[in-house]
């Protein structure tokens, strides 16, 4: 088995390469890629190659959450592709120039966008995250070093092997996006310490991954951590908004990490009964404490026996907590207790309560009078993001490709030297 050291060194020499590289020749890796992706053989393999993983997952009861984001069918293959060719469209993000001007000294100066360096990237359970961040460290001139959860071991290899070839066919280095296939925690553990070739570290799965790679890593870390996010329904929201942008928040796709966990509702909010009622037709199971139970007995069962505790748990299923609230300022103290400042988002039709609830919260993204399911770096324009940064430094919120670069100055002079 090659050392971690031997494969970072083989980033750390591709990465050389892709400084230099042509854009075109980058965009031209990524429609190779997606071209792919529409012949029939290659979506075969690939759904082969995932069914291996999913027999797997029911084998070893992996949890339904988890399995479903382990999914691939047609539709998500085309996706993929899709994202690809967004990716290729965007503007080149290296070379832009930050800021410039001439110094005193008739030197000029220039601060340009240059690659971050090698990325390593560990995720979990998702197979499309491997052609997402693959994608976007190429296009940014970035070296990608992967490490996808075991139980995708098969779908992430038949993807990384198409997208090797694509990157190939152009002449870029086949190192420019490295998988590791070994699932022992210990190589990863090694990675983690290689602050002298990997430049940055971007864990994006449970919570107890990103304490595993925070406490153990000598690279920065930037974390994209769980999603419990919440949705305020306030006295002024419109009854329809409110139901349309709740059942999408929490039921279009539970597993994932911008659906709601927690529902909160403003307890002059005339039509709370209706609103529960169209949620647990919907198919969300409603939990809140045994006063809410009571006072709602008419709504398809609410389940009382939730603990406080429970407000801050990432369930990635059909399960919502529900809380019940006086003020915008209480609505507030519990996004900020239970909340992991990952999305927020809330239904009124005040201006000046959306306002206060807009300067009141911390997180990456603010949803007024919409789904929380729109806090995505494909639905932001980006075409993909390597993650959801829940952290304050260098990104908050989808890590997309104009997040994938850092600066350096140039002084160009013409024999200038300091007095």
């Amino acid at each position: 088995m090659e050392s971690a050291r031997a494969l970072a060194r083989r980033s750390r020499k591709a990465l050389r390469v892709l400084r230099q590289s042509a854009h075109e020749t980058r965009n031209k890796a990524l429609l190779a890629m997606a071209d792919r992706l529409q012949q029939s053989a290659a979506i075969d393999s690939i759904l082969e190659a995932n069914a291996k993983d999913l027999d797997a997952a029911r084998h070893n009861d992996l949890a339904p959450a988890l399995q479903e984001r382990l999914m691939l069918n047609a539709d998500r293959i085309q996706s993929i592709e899709q994202a690809l060719r967004v990716i290729a469209a965007l503007p080149d993000p290296l070379g832009l120039v930050r800021t410039g001007y001439a110094l005193q000294s008739g030197v000029q100066l220039r601060k340009l966008t240059v690659p971050l360096g090698v990325v390593f990237t560990i995720f979990e359970s998702r197979p499309n995250v491997t052609i997402d961040i693959g994608a976007l460290s190429l296009k940014s001139g970035n070296a990608a070093i992967l490490r996808g959860g075991k139980e995708a071991r098969y779908s992430n290899q038949s993807l990384h092997a198409l997208f090797q070839q694509a990157i190939l066919s152009v002449g870029l280095p086949g190192d420019s996006v490295q998988l590791i296939t070994e699932s022992d925690r210990a190589y990863m553990l090694a990675c983690l310490q290689l602050d002298d070739l990997i430049d940055i570290v971007v864990p994006r799965g449970g919570e107890a991954l990103i304490r595993f790679t925070a406490e153990h890593s000598r690279i920065p870390v930037i974390k994209h951590d769980k999603g419990v996010c919440n949705l305020y329904i306030d006295r002024a929201a419109d009854p329809e908004k409110a139901i349309a942008i709740a059942i999408n928040s929490k039921l279009q796709r539970p597993s994932v990490c911008n659906a709601i966990e927690n529902l909160i509702i403003h307890t002059e909010y005339p039509h709370t009964q209706a609103l529960l009622a169209k949620l647990a037709t919907a198919g969300a199971r409603l939990l809140g404490p045994a006063d809410l139970a009571r006072q709602y007995t008419d709504v398809s069962p609410i389940e009382a026996d939730l603990l406080p505790t429970t407000y801050g748990t990432e369930f990635l299923d059909e399960r919502l907590s529900v809380a019940l609230v006086s003020h915008l300022d209480e609505a507030l103290d519990f996004i900020d207790r239970y909340g992991s400042g990952h999305s927020e988002g809330i239904v009124t039709e005040d201006f000046s309560t959306a306002q206060r609830f807009q300067q009141g919260v911390d997180t990456a993204a603010i949803l007024l009078n919409c789904s929380t399911r729109f806090h995505d770096g494909g639905q932001m324009g980006m075409g993909a993001e390597v993650g959801i940064s829940t952290g304050r430094l260098h990104v908050r919120g989808p890590m997309g490709l104009q997040d994938l670069v850092s600066t350096t100055y140039v002084l160009e002079g013409h024999g200038e030297v300091r007095p």
